[in-house]
């Protein structure tokens, strides 16, 4: 029986003091990073108490108004004082990098705010109206509760729209809107919406699907209220938007491109470059790494185009390449089918690259954009599964003489396995949720995935198929061109798209889309290819380190297994697994 086992409560304080002052005595660093790790936890718990506390809602929304944009600002700096005041030699590694990321979010939030990001929620792609027709996409809810708030939300639809109305405003006024060329697609989008009958909307699908569990004639009143609702209160709030874009808010918005032009803006694009990168640089570097890795992967399709047999130059190659019809589908549905049969294909080859630890539980599907974004959109995208959800690889089928079957290989990798979905589903397993909206490092990944798609052999045979996948590592290298281009160099529209133009097989389509995004979002695209060429440079390293002893599953599991991180703290992560001598490490 333990010493201890009958001590007294009179006795028990004095014990617990000499217990701790042992602790201390023998293993003083443990109890000073335990202590450490303590203060993070209360400090994290205490900013999301109040970020919770400041996430005011009315009638089932969050309210969005300036004077709750700058309390919410006010309480990130706070925390970011308090954050930086914590000492991260004290903490142990993987606490480092979750203060690290916890700095970065807040950071990131103040930044935002000085800029004042909260006046443009409009986008190329999306916007408040987009996000409000997304909330029929659960399909159903469990409870007459949650159903009636869902109700609720249908019927205030004017008050949600409103606050957004009343920012765009504020931003018209003091100049700060997206440029005006890139908000062209949302009239369009909106008439969508309206063209539907209040029965066939996306926000009726919740009334179609109403559990047999709940009575029938709450079932009966939900689905009548819910489609009244629309009727009466969501359309007419979607014309009453549509007509402030179209009359007042897009003929106001700026002429010009670049981030800049703002009060401020280069310094806040350097804080860009910075932030997306996770790494050291400035806008000149990255534009001069960008030139760099143009004229290299320039000169790998220029092989291709000799290996083929192509008689032209390199312009027109890219010209058969958009308009020849075997490059291309003529239904929606065999472009689904050409992406779900690659997906499958590869999937049956991860054991051979990835540690069955490595790979996620969560599955994931493959289905079209969503009708209402696909003209704005870009050639595909990864949907996040959460809960009962599987993750999803969305395949744009809008304007199919856009969507060649050539890139294709590569798109699947990128959002599909082992890119976006591998990664990020694993990451979920995780459960800490450490590392969120760190595009280095997950879009770093996914572009690496293409990359090891060649190894894997998916493009074996397939000179075209490859070539897709240079033009996409293209696309990347242009991003970083023209990203600064635009946003540090002066570059115009017209500029970015002959760049682009000039550089990849994209259509120019995408071309198109691809230009809007980079001068509507700054400084995201660059995140690409920076993660790229770091993963593939750590990658060289721990091959020439370790010689013989390098496994790519190994490799493979190190990358992956700490979740999200920043580049520089992936390269730490690297470099002392290598000094361990490698190994699969749990």
């Amino acid at each position: 029986m333990p010493f201890f086992a009958e001590t007294r409560p009179e006795n028990a304080a004095p014990l617990c003091c000499l217990i701790l002052l042992a602790v201390f005595l023998f293993n003083p660093p443990a109890l000073i990073a335990q202590e450490a790790v303590s203060a993070l936890d209360a400090l994290v718990q205490q900013e999301a108490e109040a970020r919770e506390g400041l996430r005011w809602e009315e009638n089932g929304y969050p309210v969005v108004s300036m004077e709750l944009e700058g309390a919410r600002a006010r309480s990130a700096a706070a925390f970011l004082e308090r954050a930086r005041d914590l000492d991260p030699g004290a903490l142990p590694r993987d606490e480092q990098l979750r203060l690290d990321s916890f700095i970065r979010s807040l950071e990131g939030r103040v930044r935002g705010y000085e800029n004042r990001n909260y006046l443009t929620p409009l986008n190329h792609e999306t916007g408040p109206h987009a996000s409000f027709m997304r909330l029929g996409s659960r399909g159903s809810f469990p409870t007459v509760e949650e159903y009636d708030r869902y109700l609720n939300r249908l019927q205030t639809a004017g008050e949600y729209l409103e606050q957004y109305i009343v920012l765009m405003r504020e931003g018209l006024a003091t100049g700060l809107t997206r440029p005006r060329e890139v908000l062209g697609g949302h009239e369009g989008m909106i008439n969508g919406y309206l063209a539907d009958s209040p029965e066939s909307s996306a926000l009726a699908v919740p009334l179609h699907t109403i559990p047999t569990s709940i009575p029938q004639g709450q079932r009966e009143r939900i689905r009548s209220q819910g489609v009244a609702a629309i009727r009466t209160s969501v359309y007419p709030a979607l014309e009453r938007f549509r007509d402030f874009l179209v009359e007042e808010y897009i003929p106001g918005a700026r002429m010009t491109y670049s981030v800049a032009e703002f009060p401020g803006g280069q310094d806040y694009y350097e804080f860009l470059v910075r932030s997306h990168t996770t790494l050291e640089m400035s806008a000149q570097e990255v534009h001069d790494i960008g030139l760099a890795e143009v004229a290299r992967i320039r000169s790998d399709m220029e092989e291709i185009i000799q290996e083929v047999g192509f008689q032209g130059d390199f312009q027109d190659f890219l010209d058969f390449l958009r308009t020849d019809p075997q490059f291309y589908v003529d239904t929606p549905e065999a472009l689904l089918m050409e992406a779900s049969t690659l997906s499958k294909r590869i999937d049956g080859l991860l054991p051979a690259y990835f540690h069955l630890e490595s790979l996620p539980r969560r599955p994931y599907g493959v289905e079209p954009v969503p009708a209402d974004l696909a003209p704005n959109y870009t050639g595909g995208r990864y949907s996040l599964g959460f809960g009962d959800r599987a993750g999803f690889y969305w395949v744009n089928t809008y304007d199919l003489p856009s969507r060649p079957l050539y890139v294709l290989p590569a798109l699947t990798l990128h959002e599909a396995v082992p890119g976006h979905h591998l990664q990020i589903a694993l990451a979920q397993e995780m459960h800490d949720g450490r590392g969120d909206g760190i595009t280095a490092y997950s879009e770093g990944w996914a572009l690496y995935a293409e990359f090891l798609g060649k190894e894997m052999g998916i493009y074996d045979g397939d000179p075209y198929g490859d070539f897709g996948r240079l033009t996409y590592e293209m696309w990347r290298a242009c991003r970083l061109v023209v990203d600064t281009g635009i946003h540090a160099l002066g570059w115009s529209r017209d500029e970015v798209r002959e760049y682009l133009a000039a550089n990849t097989a994209l259509s120019l389509h995408e071309v198109g889309t691809e230009t809007d995004r980079y001068i509507a979002v700054p400084g995201q695209a660059l995140s690409y290819k920076i993660g790229e060429l770091t993963i593939r440079r750590l990658r060289l390293e721990a091959e020439a380190e370790l010689g013989d002893a390098f496994d790519l599953k190994d490799f493979h599991h190190e990358v992956l297994k700490s979740g999200p991180v920043p580049l520089s703290a992936l390269e730490e992560n690297i470099r002392a697994w290598i000094g361990s001598g490698g190994g699969m490490v749990p």
